[in-house]
């Protein structure tokens, strides 16, 4: 005779509407056709694509955060990452310090204290799939893995805006590796504001997702493409494969426990 032991199935999160499931991936979508065309095209076009991409990619992320945390969530996250973004943009614009010394290209369009709007949304744009992560992977290291993730993201940044002419650097020591137009204190300074702001948003924001959540499918594709994109682009259609090769191996090592998680169904 044995005793068999009942275990009751653990209430299952529901999922968002289907339209409101089809904008969210609609807006992924979005950004992905427009950096898709970003090596195919060059001049005005490639400038307003540029800007597009990063607003379309904020308002994916934003919208993700909304639709599995809350108006609370998404409320309080986008006004945080773009007021930080404005500032220690200004900060470095205007010090040298944390990032190193650099300067803004007109292109860019209207600025705030010499800041292009589009930066710090650019900020935004990426803020949220990080937090995401750091928050699954790890639960009293969220701010160190996130700004880890923060610096390898800029890894693949940086040198794609150097190269279109967005921004300018003044390098007059070591420099990032495979990227002689970046200074090494760029990548550190990513490293310790990403800490900074993801503290902050992890601090700040809700960690509880809605009883109609939205899944993390829209933040997967996003950063893998983001992944592999870089990785690509910088390989076929940059010739710049020492990028592809660094941007590819520390993202991907950012990536990795993360999706092996996903695929594991850890919740």
């Amino acid at each position: 005779m044995s005793i068999r032991h009942y275990n009751p199935r653990r209430k299952r999160r529901g999922g968002i509407t289907p339209k409101a499931r089809n904008f969210l991936y609609a807006s992924v979508l979005l950004v992905i056709l427009l950096q898709i065309s970003y090596p195919l095209i060059d001049g005005e076009a490639l400038r307003i694509v540029t800007i597009a991409t990063i607003y379309a990619g904020a308002f994916a992320m934003v919208l993700h955060g909304h639709l599995s945390y809350g108006i609370k969530y998404s409320s309080r996250y986008l006004p945080l990452a773009f007021l930080f973004g404005l500032g220690i943009e200004a900060l470095g614009l205007h010090t040298g310090w944390p990032f190193g010394v650099y300067e803004y290209s007109p292109s860019l369009g209207a600025d705030l204290f010499g800041v292009p709007l589009v930066v710090p949304f650019a900020w935004a744009m990426i803020a949220h799939p990080i937090l995401c992560v750091a928050r699954r992977v790890t639960k009293n290291w969220v701010f160190l893995y996130g700004g880890f993730g923060m610096m390898a993201y800029d890894l693949f940044l940086d040198p794609q805006m150097v190269s279109g002419g967005r921004w300018t650097w003044e390098v007059t020591g070591s420099h990032v590796p495979f990227t002689p137009e970046i200074p090494l204190s760029n990548a550190f300074g990513w490293l310790l504001s990403g800490m900074a702001l993801i503290a902050v948003l992890h601090l700040v924001l809700p960690r509880d997702r809605r009883k109609q959540s939205a899944s993390y499918t829209a933040v997967d594709f996003f950063l893998i493409w983001t992944w592999f994109g870089g990785i690509v682009s910088n390989l076929f259609f940059f010739d710049r494969p020492g990028i592809a090769f660094l941007f590819g191996t520390v993202f991907g090592a950012f990536l990795a426990p993360y999706l092996f998680s996903r695929w594991l169904g850890r919740p």
